[in-house]
């Protein structure tokens, strides 16, 4: 039988897709563009172009990138660019996403255990900052983490480990939280724990270590953590 991994001693969460919702973002790009792949394409984008940053060690802010991947989307399905004040418009609804429908829930269920939780989001801290108020989930966060002052985007290790030498915790106790196979993968990799939240249309990524937990929803994670 394989050792159990240790009772992690924090947790760190992403944010976009893992904790919100992002439908709304979702249908008004969508919309904007007339395209039912248009989200899907910008955000590809904003990922894609966020780690090129980190690569050619360039830094933009997440918003940023975001403004320029509009751009890029207009240009490959031959549409005109928006204007600034439009893709403003867009950009501000991500600060304005709900919860999940399960997260409430998982997050009450660890705080209530007794786990340490904190943020970890590849987005500015000021937008981080409005997203949680918005989603009514600031009580249950000791910080409110981004990788602004490091730089270097998620998946980068040193994104993972700062965090953690920030909060006081060994790689090997803290535990990130994520819908995203290359941020559990990242994680991993940096020598933390992961639990992947199989949100419709994720997936591992198959070439990295397998997620420490994975579970349908935040509550089914929070009920393997609490159970552990």
């Amino acid at each position: 039988m394989p050792t159990p991994p240790a009772r992690p001693k924090l947790l760190l969460f992403d944010v976009n897709e893992t904790l919100l919702d992002m439908s709304k973002l979702q249908q008004a790009v969508n919309q904007e563009f007339n395209s039912e792949f248009a989200f899907k394409q910008w955000f590809s984008l904003l990922l894609q172009y966020s780690l090129v940053d980190t690569v050619t060690q360039a830094y933009h802010d997440f918003k940023q990138i975001g403004d320029a991947a509009l751009d890029m989307l207009a240009q490959s399905l031959g549409q005109p660019a928006r204007p600034a004040t439009r893709k403003q418009e867009l950009l501000t609804l991500i600060a304005e996403l709900p919860p999940h429908p399960d997260v409430v829930e998982g997050l009450t269920m660890l705080q209530q255990a007794g786990f340490r939780m904190v943020t970890l989001t590849n987005s500015p801290g000021s937008t981080l900052r409005k997203q949680i108020a918005y989603a009514g989930l600031t009580s249950f966060f000791e910080q409110l983490l981004s990788i602004d002052d490091v730089k270097r985007y998620k998946p980068h290790p040193d994104t993972y480990l700062t965090a953690c030498q920030q909060l006081g915790v060994v790689p090997a106790d803290a535990l990130l939280v994520a819908a995203h196979g290359w941020d559990t993968g990242g994680a991993l990799r940096a020598g933390l724990q992961a639990a992947f939240v199989a949100r419709p249309g994720q997936a591992t990524y198959p070439l990295a270590p397998a997620p420490t937990y994975t579970g349908p929803t935040l509550s089914d994670i929070a009920g393997q953590l609490v159970g552990h």
